[in-house]
């Protein structure tokens, strides 16, 4: 049996709960609607757009469309990594790197893209080698434009300026290559043993800036190359974004200045003096990733 109190709570918790039913009922009610007035006003909003947007522009539908919007959102992110890739590209010209035009081409690159262009390093007094060359694997004349056209290929003698600018070596030089046409004279860089280094950097910036090929490519004088062969290695490595190719070596660094092999860099490969591993005599570069 329960007690009159007893009673009196039960009436009061039921009479609270009721309320607090109806309390939620109410918020829910005016929740409801708010969201539906504020998407009916969005609808009416929309609608009104659409209308005005057909009477000026005639069209039957929205003016921009999902399809639009996609691509104006890729074309701007296109655009961020042109940007990006403007500036590394204005970096390295002033790095040295890339040439800020084209000569005798108007600053435009040409049409055709060749596949490979050789730069055979010689120097003064080397001309039995130059000859043997030429008759082994570097054509001349016709045969020379042909192996272009055909297999995009081209090979030329590099040599610098005498560092008695203007003397009997320059002009034997110059009278060869008016009649064989197949020197790169640099006339910035000096003929020594000691600017070799810098030779075969001016060699690849003056490449660069005179022909658009996938390789470049660097050999000395006293290497023969079989052209065909050559061609068909590289080919196979076009699909690839960066390619060093070369006789892979390295070695020890002398430091002593009697020494048959005296490198007056030898400060430079730091405690354990010995060479990076490196191509040497020939060694190709796949320049796709470096313009």
């Amino acid at each position: 049996m329960r007690s009159r109190g007893s009673q009196n709570r039960l009436s009061g918790d039921s009479f609270g709960s009721r309320v607090s039913a109806l309390m939620l009922a109410m918020i829910a009610t005016m929740a409801t609607v708010y969201v539906a007035g504020r998407l009916w006003q969005d609808a009416e909003s929309r609608a009104y757009f659409i209308e005005e947007l057909e009477k000026r522009t005639g069209q039957g539908q929205s003016a921009v469309s999902v399809d639009d919007t996609l691509k104006v959102t890729a074309c701007r992110e296109q655009q961020k990594k042109l940007s990006v890739l403007e500036m590394e590209l204005a970096a390295a010209r002033q790095e040295g790197f890339v040439p800020k035009r084209l000569p005798g081409n108007h600053g435009k690159h040409p049409t055709k893209k060749e596949l490979l262009v050789v730069g055979v390093m010689t120097t003064f007094g080397r001309k039995k080698n130059q000859e043997a060359i030429r008759k082994a694997w570097m054509p001349t004349g016709t045969p020379m434009r042909k192996l272009v056209d055909k297999k995009g290929i081209i090979v030329r003698f590099v040599i610098g300026r005498s560092a008695n600018r203007g003397d009997s070596l320059d002009k034997e030089i110059e009278t060869e290559s008016s009649l064989t046409n197949d020197f790169i004279i640099l006339d910035n860089q000096v003929e020594a043993p000691e600017e070799k280094a810098n030779k075969i950097k001016s060699f690849f910036i003056y490449a660069v800036s005179n022909w658009d090929a996938e390789f470049y490519a660097k050999v000395n004088d006293d290497v023969y190359v079989n052209l065909d062969a050559l061609g068909g290695v590289l080919t196979s490595h076009l699909d690839k974004p960066r390619v060093y190719i070369g006789c892979m070596k390295s070695g020890q660094v002398f430091s002593e200045p009697t020494h048959k092999w005296h490198e007056p860099d030898w400060w430079k490969f730091g405690d354990g003096k010995s060479y990076f591993r490196h191509a040497s005599d020939l060694f190709f570069v796949h320049m796709h990733t470096m313009m």
